[in-house]
């Protein structure tokens, strides 16, 4: 599994107006372990990334395949 950036960047501008923090709480990970993934283009994103992203796309009704390519 690897993050598709591109939407995630999307989303962070539009449903958390450019601002990591609360990204990073919604998704409920480390600020740092977020910016490091979109400094990284998605390297380095592992479980704990893509089922953040899995679990706040399930509670907040978006389609999590839009987020995370499967390989």
């Amino acid at each position: 599994m690897t993050p598709n950036i591109k939407a995630l960047i999307q989303l962070l501008e539009t449903q958390f107006d450019n601002n990591q923090s609360e990204m990073a709480r919604a998704f409920q990970v480390e600020r740092t372990h977020l910016n490091k993934i979109f400094n990284n283009n998605g390297k380095g994103a592992g479980a704990t990334i893509c089922g953040a992203i899995i679990k706040y796309c399930n509670n907040n009704n978006l389609d999590y395949k839009k987020y995370i390519f499967f390989n």
